[in-house]
């Protein structure tokens, strides 16, 4: 059951639904499901979202919001995205409550992923 008024679904652009489906099944493990040539969904088993197909990128720099995920271990989740063909856009670093970094999927969506200090 869906809870009022929370982030229920999120959608993402991709032109490579296979490249982005590998990346996010090897760094997060996230379930996917087909619904055809135009849209693969996604699962974290908590949230669900999917991917349209599009040249487009969400990237902060352009006002894209930010999709941020929480890891314990900030470095280990880093070295996982490199080795899954991510992109660190900006290294970690450290503000105040915790430290973070952001990189680009495989498509050069920007999303990022932070940790208490």
């Amino acid at each position: 059951m869906a809870t009022n008024l929370k982030i229920d679904y999120i959608e993402l652009p991709a032109s490579d639904f296979d490249a982005v489906q590998a990346f996010y099944q090897t760094v997060f493990a996230w379930t996917f499901e087909d619904y055809g040539d135009e849209y693969r969904a996604f699962s974290d088993g908590t949230l669900g979202g999917g991917f349209y197909r599009s040249k487009a990128k969400s990237s902060a720099d352009d006002g894209a919001p930010l999709v941020i995920f929480y890891a314990d271990n900030l470095e280990e989740v880093q070295a996982a995205v490199l080795s899954a063909g991510g992109t660190i856009v900006k290294p970690i670093f450290s503000f105040p409550g915790g430290r973070r970094f952001q990189f680009a999927d495989p498509h050069g969506n920007e999303l990022a992923v932070w940790t208490h200090t």
